[in-house]
């Protein structure tokens, strides 16, 4: 009796592997059959609720200010070397007049700064350099403007994100407790896409802008350092005549 109790184990133990294979196989066959469901980047922003309103407002924001900052700040200093090559030939030669046209007709923080030194001469050359540092700061104010909007959307965006995923979890909950023994996935799915997306949504635009803010700020500090040295150098053309 044990021997053939031992035996119908041995035989059912060699049938194993093959219903594994076959349950295994048919589990693929009805996997391959299943349509895989695609979304598009609009209709996961829908899926996102209304928090997605103000994150997108954000974006537009940011990626307004960045270009519009770009332009104005990559044209700054464009032209800044033969400007101050003009400069310094003109003044050499005395002929401030030009100079001081030359000022006014060209669109840049520095001529703005050499144009106000220019006015001064003939006053102690404190006087000259006090007056084109208050030129540079109210210059360097301009090209800063809105910048600071880029930091408050980095630092706005995630928190608005982390608000859509809060009232998203709110969201499944309250569909869950509504439904009671019907709950299925498909109640639930509103609730977690709207908390994960908002989510993503948030992060991207404040990585976004905080890249932006960053790279802008970097921009105005070498603009800076710039406008430091040529107004040194103007301040040495005025003091070249006492040197002679």
């Amino acid at each position: 009796m044990i021997y053939g109790v031992i035996l119908q184990i041995v035989q059912s133990a060699g049938t194993f592997p093959d219903t594994v294979k076959e349950t295994v196989t048919t589990v693929s066959e009805q996997a391959a059959r299943v349509p895989v469901a695609s979304l598009s980047i609009w209709e996961l922003t829908l899926k996102g609720g209304l928090v997605m309103i103000p994150i997108a407002l954000l974006s537009l924001i940011c990626i307004y200010i960045f270009i519009e900052r770009y332009i104005i700040i990559a044209n700054a200093t464009r032209h800044d070397t033969e400007f101050m090559n003009n400069i310094r030939d003109f003044m050499k030669n005395d002929r401030l007049d030009s100079a001081l046209s030359l000022c006014q007709n060209t669109y840049s923080p520095l001529a703005r700064m050499i144009e106000k030194g220019l006015m001064r001469i003939g006053r102690p050359l404190s006087d000259i350099n006090t007056a084109i540092e208050n030129v540079g700061t109210t210059e360097v104010a301009k090209l800063e403007k809105n910048i600071s909007l880029l930091g408050t959307v980095a630092g706005a965006a995630p928190m608005l994100g982390f608000l859509g995923t809060v009232t998203g979890m709110v969201k499944a909950f309250y569909d869950m407790s509504v439904a009671g023994n019907n709950l299925t996935i498909q109640i639930l799915s509103g609730g977690i896409y709207q908390a994960l997306i908002t989510t993503v949504a948030g992060l991207i635009v404040g990585i976004v802008a905080y890249f932006c803010y960053n790279l802008l700020v970097a921009k105005i500090r070498k603009i800076v350092l710039k406008m430091q040295l040529r107004a040194a150098e103007f301040m040495d053309l005025l003091h070249e005549p006492s040197k002679k």
